[in-house]
């Protein structure tokens, strides 16, 4: 697997959200997150980093 497409859904669906907010709703560093996602995520993580990219999305509109 390419490294640039794990976990493409989440980059995907991340748009121009700026990671440190996906990063602050989850309770933890950028650079945090930016390590979590150097390897795919489990379905589990996975859905909860996409949910809160939706609540963003959600109160940006």
């Amino acid at each position: 697997m390419n490294y640039y497409e794990r976990n493409r859904d989440i980059r995907k669906a991340k748009g121009n959200i700026p990671s440190w907010v996906i990063a602050e709703k989850l309770g933890i560093h950028e650079n945090s997150y930016y390590r979590l996602l150097r390897k795919e995520l489990p379905g589990n993580k996975k859905d909860k980093i996409l949910k809160i990219i939706e609540e963003i999305k959600s109160e940006q509109e």
